[in-house]
């Protein structure tokens, strides 16, 4: 028993933690066509967001105050350039994990919230990018922290958006049948495959829009807020 000291309590509890995200975010997301049908699209979006930002700010405030927990695997903090990897493939990970940004009006159900079928931008690179941003950003930061705690932790992020790939091509399916069959044909889950095999094309001007510069800007803001952000979580004695 005493080999396994390192094994905090946290490392249980970040994982039930992420479950019960898992389970809200999917289960609610799979409602959608039953929720708006009966209160409407704006009033579900609103119920969405107001369910799942607190569990996901939960989230990060557990992560942030736990990071270090558990057994240290490697340590290569001090080693030169790293910490200018890591910050420089976290930003590659937002570029991918917040395409949604596009659609900011529907995200607040200003405008009335819809299921698209998007074939452009960094679609074109992968069908799934928040999928491919999540697996980076965990990789990045696990590298940096190098603890089980944080392992454990990206296993379960990377798990989820592993099934949210099903449950995504799932949902799209159900919704728009063969059209989106023959989207799903011409892209791919890893990215860049369906372009090196010829079944899609990049096109570059596709992101010179306002929403890839505001990803940028929030880009730099993690930059600049970082050292906040987590002295301000460390408040919470979680």
């Amino acid at each position: 028993m005493a080999l396994l000291t390192w094994l905090t309590p946290s490392h249980g509890i970040i994982l039930g933690l992420l479950l019960v995200f898992a389970i809200v975010h999917s289960g609610l997301a799979a409602l959608r066509p039953w929720g708006e049908n009966k209160i409407g699209p704006r009033p579900y979006r609103v119920m969405f967001a107001f369910i799942n930002i607190p569990l996901a700010v939960i989230l990060i405030i557990y992560f942030f105050n736990h990071r270090y927990d558990g057994l240290v695997l490697w340590q290569f903090q001090r080693n030169h350039g790293v910490k200018a990897l890591v910050w420089l493939f976290s930003a590659i990970s937002f570029l991918f994990l917040y395409p949604a940004t596009f659609n900011l009006l529907e995200i607040a159900a200003i405008s009335k919230p819809q299921v698209h079928l998007y074939e452009t931008g960094i679609l074109r690179i992968c069908r799934h990018p928040q999928m491919v941003g999540q697996v980076i950003w965990c990789i990045t930061h696990t590298l940096w922290l190098g603890t089980t705690f944080t392992l454990v932790t990206s296993l379960g992020l990377v798990t989820h958006h592993l099934f949210a790939v099903w449950h995504g091509d799932y949902r799209l399916e159900k919704h728009y049948g063969e059209a989106f069959i023959d989207v799903k044909k011409r892209t791919s889950i890893i990215p860049f495959l369906a372009i090196f095999d010829g079944r899609q094309t990049l096109k570059l001007q596709e992101f010179f829009k306002p929403a890839y510069l505001g990803i940028l800007i929030f880009i730099e803001l993690c930059w600049w807020g970082h050292p906040w952000l987590i002295q301000v979580t460390s408040q919470v004695d979680w």
